[in-house]
């Protein structure tokens, strides 16, 4: 579980008097912008992706052809990059019965998701072959990692025609697990008295934010943590020091060649939230840099990370493409110290940077 950002000085009410807008900032506006403008509909997305994830892969198995899985995995890359948009946002409704690990179990170091594939597809498994007993099922075996193993993975090709039924109907079933979950979520950020509510209205009566401090902590623990997980979590899994350190197949998404396209997403996400939020309306005049250089830099390293998409392996062969990775590292680099020390001291935050519980 990612941990909260510490904050400094009590509640932004009483910072109001130290005459810095940021300070001062309306906790309540800031959420609510970023709620309405990219955490609802990022979520929307999602649904709708997942949704047409799940539409291409019963297409394909009601008449399997190669065009029809072509068509089946392009739109398992739109899932991923609406997925990898919004995963940023690891608090709320997705965080509820197990449906982050649900929707994607990573790392799997020990290789037990993948085990957990395999058995099901050599046993034929029909209750994993059914979306509603799949989701009873082990995290590892109903998420976008299991669904990337059946659409590309061993014996993936039988898919394109008629002598493997079975993994066909479980790449539908764990389709349709992904859309239900994803609908979960949306339905629940768009409730008007769910968590966007708790969110968006802190105060002493309020079980999760007692005041704007906690509510602003927890937007810009986002970005904080999101580039912890992104570099040192996903980045690091995979690039080594050198190109003799480098692991290709601990990357994820490294099967359907997707590992940079996910990276760019994550970025992209991020800065499409802070944009959306108009935090960066809460600074002084004097500290508006900090806020024209967070959106530059989330979008070099998004960039970065769409210029390292295909075939990881090969990525990392291309000295020129893997140099784009090294990039995307310092860039990130870069922004945790905007946000874990410039922004939030702004707004009297203190810059404690999280871990990932030695994932």
């Amino acid at each position: 579980m990612l941990q909260r950002l510490a904050f400094a000085g009590g509640v932004l009410a009483v910072l109001m008097g130290c005459g810095s807008p940021a300070a001062a900032a309306d906790a309540s506006a800031i959420v609510r912008q970023a709620v309405d403008g990219f955490v609802r509909p990022a979520y929307a997305e999602l649904a709708v992706k997942a949704g047409d994830a799940e539409k291409g892969i019963e297409a394909l198995c009601g008449a399997p052809s190669q065009q029809a899985l072509n068509m089946a995995r392009a739109e398992f890359a739109g899932l991923i990059d609406a997925w990898s948009s919004v995963e940023i946002i690891r608090f709320g409704p997705i965080t509820e019965d197990n449906r982050l690990e649900r929707m994607l179990y990573w790392p799997d170091r020990k290789s037990i998701g993948l085990k957990q594939v395999q058995a099901a597809l050599a046993r034929k498994d029909q209750t994993a072959a059914d979306s509603k007993t799949l989701a009873g099922k082990s995290v590892a075996m109903q998420g976008l990692g299991a669904l990337e193993f059946v659409l590309y993975g061993t014996g993936a090709e039988a898919l394109a025609g008629k002598d493997d039924p079975y993994r066909c109907a479980y790449a539908a079933a764990i389709a349709g697990n992904i859309e239900a979950i994803s609908a979960s979520v949306t339905e629940a950020w768009a409730k008007p008295d769910g968590f966007a509510a708790l969110w968006a209205n802190p105060g002493p009566d309020n079980p999760v934010y007692r005041n704007g401090a906690e509510a602003i902590t927890e937007l810009v623990g986002v970005f904080i943590n999101g580039l912890e997980l992104v570099r040192d979590q996903r980045l690091k899994s995979f690039l080594g020091a050198d190109p003799d350190a480098d692991k290709p197949k601990s990357a994820v998404f490294w099967r359907s060649g997707l590992t940079g396209a996910a990276l760019g997403a994550n970025l992209d996400g991020m800065d499409r939230l802070f944009r959306a939020s108009h935090i960066a309306d809460a600074l002084n005049p004097d500290s508006r840099w900090i806020a024209e250089s967070i959106h530059i830099q989330l979008a070099n390293g998004a960039a970065d990370g769409r210029a390292a998409s295909g075939p990881i392996d090969e990525v990392l062969a291309h000295p020129a493409r893997r140099a784009k990775l090294d990039h995307f590292a310092l860039v990130t680099s870069s922004l945790s110290t905007l946000f874990g020390v410039r922004l939030s001291g702004e707004f009297g935050l203190s810059a404690g940077f999280s871990s990932l519980d030695g994932d």
